[in-house]
């Protein structure tokens, strides 16, 4: 195949690849070193961020200022001890982590990097493999990493594996119906599922001059979608099981989740699987929102600035600064209560998104049928109504908080004291005796004794 077909086979992503085997080796063997490279700086990078954050020194000893201590735990996690459980199903306890990894990387697969480049003499475009339902497959790919993390927990043959598996079956499928529908409007506006069409639509922008400079701004979804945007990015924490939303391995409710029977090499295709599942959505995020590896501003300045392999640049950057925000939220915020979760996720996050969607077909529909004046109209007044109701929605009533001092009041004498409620901390011994002395006991006794 000559050099024209292939370049016109890498600008239209909807035909299919038809690049030389080895080209494609060469591709696949990239993707591998650059997923294991990022990981392994990732896990350097979130122990200085936190470190930095919390005011202490960090990994510093191992390498160059410690860069070097994500490598050698890398290293040194195949040749510790392997402890299997008696009671694990031996099958499946070895399938599991082989799962994760294994759907971590090959979400990888449909992801643009950069656009054509010239490789060994050959243009080519610098992803492995496009189709035209490529968002689709990522999908797929996310949806089937939820069976790593459950035949995990089950196959353990332990209480607080399956607990944590299960956990994470629940959140995962429920904040998987939200991430698909922050997507959905992505399809509508682009109108296909290419990863490099939605690139390429997010393309042009409305010309602007800034001090003389003539400059393009971005026409990227993250702006056009916000909401869109935001809920990607909240499903996004938690379908990675990352803090606030790591639940299935809550430290002090399960010890480790789901893989707290797992050692030595199995432990370690966990790990990587979960900062691989960090990279992956953060590049997703890049390529349906911000606009993949295309950099608006710099075009007016450096032509070329989004040709060869310069988009490699920009997409690592972007995808590092989705990656600086996984860790920000870790550093901030505390462990959410499950129940609460799970409301958030099915109470506030699906109905806001089917409204949304709801709101982008009507706005497609007046923008081929309806004027101007009668589109903004209506558009204006369909706002007003959704504010409206949510603005006098009732709110849910609380039950009344039961003070300590009427439990105490209301505990007969003699009974042994039971923890608060409301999961306050008891009042002290001396506290508790004013309380008594105040309280006439009616039960077991005259109305003259006292309570201590």
């Amino acid at each position: 195949m000559n050099t024209i077909t292939l370049a016109a086979h890498a600008e239209d992503p909807t035909l299919p690849f038809h690049d030389v085997w080895w080209i494609s080796l060469i591709k696949l063997l990239g993707v591998f070193v650059v997923l294991l490279l990022l990981t392994l700086f990732t896990i350097n990078y979130e122990r200085k961020v936190v470190a930095r954050m919390a005011v202490r020194p960090g990994p510093n000893q191992v390498g160059p200022k410690g860069w070097l201590q994500s490598l050698t735990d890398g290293l040194k996690l195949p040749f510790k001890e392997e402890i299997i459980p008696k009671t694990a199903d031996k099958v499946v306890y070895f399938i599991a982590p082989v799962i994760s990894c294994t759907t971590a990387f090959t979400a990888f697969s449909v992801i643009p990097f950069a656009g054509v480049v010239n490789m060994f003499g050959h243009r080519t475009a610098l992803q492995l493999t496009d189709v035209p339902v490529s968002v689709l497959v990522l999908l797929a790919c996310s949806s089937m990493s939820v069976y790593g993390v459950v035949l995990s927990g089950w196959a353990s043959g332990s209480t607080y594996p399956l607990l944590g598996g299960l956990r994470s079956s629940a959140q995962m499928i429920s904040y998987e119906v939200a991430m698909g529908l922050s997507i959905v409007a992505v399809f509508m506006t682009a109108g296909t599922m290419s990863t490099s069409q939605i690139v390429r639509a997010q393309a042009s922008g409305n010309p602007i001059d800034l001090f003389g400079m003539h400059l393009t701004t971005p026409s990227w979804y993250a702006v056009l979608l916000l909401p869109s945007f935001v809920i990607y990015m909240i499903a996004a924490v938690g379908e990675t099981n990352r803090a606030p939303f790591d639940l299935p391995e809550a430290e002090s409710e399960l010890v480790g989740g789901f893989h707290t029977e797992y050692s030595s090499f199995k432990f370690a295709m966990f790990f990587l699987a979960e900062y691989i599942n960090m990279i992956t959505v953060s590049a997703f995020c890049t390529t349906l929102f911000l606009g993949g590896w295309r950099v608006p501003f710099l075009t007016a300045i450096w032509p070329g600035a989004n040709s060869g392999y310069w988009g490699v640049l920009w997409f690592l950057i972007k995808v590092l600064i989705f990656l600086f925000g996984f860790i920000w939220l870790r550093a901030t915020l505390p462990r959410m209560r499950y129940d609460q979760f799970m409301r958030f996720g099915w109470k506030v996050l699906i109905p806001v998104n089917l409204v949304w969607i709801l709101f982008l077909s009507y706005v497609k529909v007046a923008n081929n049928q309806l004027s101007q004046t009668t589109k903004w109209i209506t558009i204006g007044g369909i706002v007003v109504v959704v504010l409206l109701i949510a603005l006098f929605w009732p709110a849910a009533r609380k039950p009344r908080q039961i003070s300590i001092e009427e439990q105490l009041a209301a505990r007969p004498p003699g009974s042994f004291p039971v923890p608060p409620m409301d999961l306050q901390v008891p009042p002290s011994p001396r506290a508790r005796r004013a309380v008594a002395e105040r309280t006439p006991a009616t039960v077991g006794g005259d109305s003259e004794t006292k309570e201590v």
